[in-house]
């Protein structure tokens, strides 16, 4: 295979030297000891509201833990807190805490909504930044900024509950807690010094006009995995001098944490306090929200005067000038360590963030812009602080603990029943640590594009995890998110494996067959799932739900229609050609060393020209040039939903290219390419072209003609539907002013174009699927059209935008619609649009170079919505930024 081509237009790029870094190097070493990879960012931002914790009767999960829970409780499955950091099974975690003596409590986490609360379902209220990361997580830092208010906590959850659908989100700037800068900056750093030497760095500064005080609690506890059963044994952490902390935990190593400025050792236990959350129990315990009572309540008595127990912290009591600031320092390493450990403490640090700039000075050589390097590391270092163990035993949370009271039987056939296989307990990138602190499937599958960039050895072990059994069904699904695994997320796991192997052989100049067979042998059967369980008619055109869409359609996709009703899905039905072929080229690249693949190659090319024959017959509208949803009755009429979504544009997504080289490889193949040419003139003439050399001796495999890819362009590229400034809109603009109507089943079933947060909750809060600009369509979009550029070349053109008059080959439009994504977080002229009218965030030098990854932007203005660390997918503005220094846009023109 050849190698990676250049972006577009761009010239040749070399793949970036990161394995010469000595960052890279110690990636290479965990190739064969991951011990580097032992400590990270593992704790998520929010262990509480989450199904994991949830043992209620109606599967309730919000009210079951809520916040106010958190501080008390101990959690089973995982941990939380502000700057996470620990080992990879979280024995032992570090974190930090705050008071700024206004707070009705200890600020150990961070707060947010739950979905019931917010006027546009959950959302945190909180403002942190992460700044930087390496993939070993040798350095990691991030932002958090806390006000020297009291904290609006009331007032945020008052203020969203009175709003309506169609107000806006109420949020922390909004409250005016930020005004005059009254507020204190707080940077968070680690740095290792060996894999199990870690260095936590705590910088403070005053922000505000005035002095402020401030407690500062660097925090070290350990999971809480002793109250679920007899007999556990548990771990034990006491005073070590006057300013260390002795960690002992069963069948590890001594351990010691070493506090440098003076600082107050507090001692209590990482257990549930049952007197105040259930009146039961010993009041006189020293519990979970022992250090907070102690701080803020005064309760001297709620910490252990013997000075042990299983959390600790450091108390330092800081009174801090007008933009002063301070710098705390811990270290927490293998005890019996003889040397000062403070001595070579900034040395280390230092040489961590040398190393780091070297490590992004050699992924950014094609790079020159600084502003574009700056997002793109942000965006990295989202990705790497978005890493966390997902623990979760699907069988034993069902069945509950033999330490703890019996769960209600209602459980046991309740949520995710029927995934009692699932045992997780892995280190898994989240689509956001707070807001989505768990895997979704299509999620995961983006994600791993773009860690492959810096870290690909990782990425194919996400790609690989949810297919191994652990988690797959045994009926060969893929579970799609904690909240439903029976929900079906897009089919996206083949195409981000070939994505991944292609970027990985990229970086190291070595294709890694072994990995793509893994992935090729599992999915095989997560295809015939599909084609099983989401083909109603056995027609190759296929159902699939919500296909993580939410509100796009007119009805709730998850849910089945009346009167046995079946709806057949554009989206759906590409979605499963992009399965297809993605699966096709797969057994293209390993059958020429194992030939059996080459009998694969032939399956996946018979079943994607029958879904492409399909998919003309029955989604696409040749009147409108438009894909569509189609209802089929029981009684045979097939009526099509004529509304033009985001739905109609994922047949674009099934394309591949194919060279006269990989095809001639394989000669039982090209019989195969010869037989349907003479034998089914039909499906020859449905796919486009397939059989007729494009540009460079490559043939097209596609659900589109020239015709019909232009028809949907001319919609796609009109300023009028789907072209904003800032991307691809999820509906058209056109139902601004007048909403599509459909009547079905005595019912006006409507939708109107709604560029921000939706107003209505047809799939829950957070459903905001109705006119939006989503980065990871636009992402697949992009990919696409240089793949159709590959085969056409710079003689296809279109008029874009739509009625200028100015025509653009397919490779020219896909630069430009990168160019509007990026520019969604770079600044110009009115500054970054992602952050919209907020002139704190757009001019305030402690804000402005600070960037937000949101879940999805305004459709008109770009404005950042939804859940506001989503580098689980908007994190791939740093793969669009990279094209041209790795030369990303790769094989789309083949």
């Amino acid at each position: 295979m050849p190698d990676p081509l250049p972006d577009p237009g761009s010239g040749a790029c070399e793949a970036p030297r990161i394995f010469e870094t000595a960052e890279g190097a110690r990636l290479a070493l965990a190739r064969t000891d991951p011990a580097w990879r032992r400590w990270g960012p593992y704790l998520s931002e929010r262990q509480w509201g989450t199904v994991r914790e949830d043992y209620s009767a109606g599967g309730d999960a919000w009210d079951y833990l809520p916040h106010d829970h958190a501080r008390s409780r101990a959690y089973r499955w995982g941990e939380d807190g502000i700057g996470g950091f620990g080992d990879a099974h979280l024995n032992w975690c570090l974190s930090l805490a705050l008071w700024n003596e206004r707070d009705p409590i200890l600020k150990e986490r961070l707060f947010g909504l739950t979905n019931q609360e917010g006027n546009h379902g959950e959302d945190v209220k909180e403002l942190y930044y992460y700044l930087d990361g390496t993939p070993t997580h040798s350095l990691m830092r991030m932002l958090y900024k806390y006000p020297q208010a009291a904290f609006p906590y009331e007032r945020l959850v008052a203020e969203n509950r009175a709003r309506g659908l169609d107000d806006p989100e109420f949020e922390i700037l909004d409250t005016g807690a930020f005004e005059e800068s009254r507020y204190f900056d707080v940077e968070i750093a680690y740095a290792k010094a060996a894999p199990d030497d870690v260095l936590m760095r705590v910088t403070i500064a005053n922000r505000g006009p005035e002095p402020a005080p401030l407690c500062v609690l660097p925090q070290l506890f350990a999971r809480n995995v002793w109250s679920w059963r007899a007999g556990a044994l548990r771990p034990e952490l006491s005073l070590d001098g006057d300013s260390a902390v002795r960690a002992l935990h069963p069948g590890l190593g001594p351990m010691r944490l070493d506090v440098e400025a003076p600082a107050e050792l507090l001692f209590t236990e990482n257990d549930t306090n049952e007197p105040r959350l259930f009146g039961v129990g010993d009041p006189g315990g020293f519990y979970k929200d022992g250090i907070g009572r102690y701080l803020v309540e005064g309760e001297r008595e709620a910490v252990n005067p013997a000075r042990r127990g299983t959390k600790c912290a450091a108390l330092h009591r800081l009174d801090l000038g007008p933009g002063e600031s301070r710098t705390l320092r811990l270290r927490f390493r293998p005890a019996g360590t003889p040397d000062d450990p403070f001595a070579d403490f900034d040395a280390v640090f230092a040489e961590r963030e040398a190393e780091a700039d070297a490590f992004y000075a050699a992924l950014q050589a094609g790079i020159a812009d600084p502003e574009l390097r700056s997002v793109q590391r942000q965006a990295l270092a989202g990705m790497l602080w978005s890493k966390q163990l997902y623990h979760y035993d699907v069988r034993e949370w069902l069945a509950g603990d033999p330490a703890q009271p019996a769960p209600p039987e209602s459980r046991k056939s309740g949520r995710n029943s029927d995934w009692a296989h699932v045992r997780a307990n892995d280190i898994i990138s989240m689509p956001d640590a707070w807001e989505y602190p768990w895997f979704a499937s299509w999620d995961l599958a983006l994600q791993s594009l773009v860690l492959a960039m810096i870290d690909p050895d990782f990425a194919k072990g996400q790609i690989l995890l949810l297919i191994d059994e652990a988690y797959t069904h045994p009926n060969a699904a893929l579970p799609a998110y904690e909240w439903g695994f029976s929900d079906a997320n897009p089919p996206l796991h083949a195409w981000a494996a070939w994505r991944v192997f292609e970027l990985d052989r990229a970086l190291t100049g070595v294709p890694d067959h072994a990995f793509l067979k893994r992935a090729f042998n599992k999915l095989t059967l997560n295809f015939t799932w599909w084609v099983n369980r989401k083909d109603a008619a056995g027609h190759n055109l296929f159902q699939g739900g919500f296909l993580g869409l939410d509100n796009i359609g007119i009805f709730d996709r998850s849910k089945p229609l009346a009167n046995g009703d079946t709806l057949t899905q554009s989206d759906a039905t590409a979605w499963m050609a992009m399965f297809a072929i993605n699966l096709l080229r797969v057994a293209i690249e390993i059958a020429p060393e194992d030939p059996a693949y080459e009998d694969m190659a032939e399956k996946f090319f018979e079943h994607f020209l029958l879904i492409a024959a399909a998919t003309g017959e029955g989604v696409w509208d040749e009147a409108d040039g438009f894909f569509y949803d189609v209802i089929e009755t029981a009684g045979g009429e097939r009526r099509p939903i004529r509304v033009r979504t985001m739905v109609g544009l994922i047949p674009i997504f099934a394309v591949a290219v194919l060279s006269e080289a990989d095809v001639a490889r394989l000669p039982r193949l090209v019989e195969r390419l010869r037989f349907f040419l003479v034998n089914r003139p039909d499906l020859a003439r449905l796919v486009s072209r397939w059989n007729e050399p494009g540009q460079g001796r490559t043939a097209l495999l596609s659900l589109l003609r020239g015709h019909r890819l232009k028809a949907l362009l001319r919609r796609m590229l009109d300023p009028a539907e789907f072209l904003s400034d800032h991307g691809i809109r999820a509906v058209s603009r056109a139902y601004a002013d007048a909403p599509f109507r459909f009547p079905y089943e005595g019912r006006d079933l409507g939708l109107a174009y709604e560029p921000a947060e939706s107003r209505s909750r047809l799939f829950g809060g957070n459903s905001n699927w109705r006119g939006p600009v989503w980065m990871p369509v636009n992402y697949l979009l992009i990919e696409s059209l240089h793949r159709f550029h590959g085969y056409y070349g710079p003689d296809f053109r279109v008029e874009a935008p739509t009625g200028s008059g100015k025509t653009l080959s397919l490779q020219e439009v896909a630069d430009d619609l990168s160019r509007r994504l990026v520019g969604l977080s770079t600044r110009g002229p009115a500054g970054r649009p992602v952050y919209g009218d907020s002139r704190i965030e757009q001019d305030d030098p402690h804000f402005r170079d600070h960037v937000l990854f949101y879940e999805y932007y305004h459709g008109d203005t770009g404005r950042g919505l939804g859940a506001s660390h989503q580098t689980g997918w908007s994190g791939l503005v740093a793969l669009l930024i990279q094209q041209c220094a790795i030369g990303t846009a790769d094989k789309m023109r083949r």
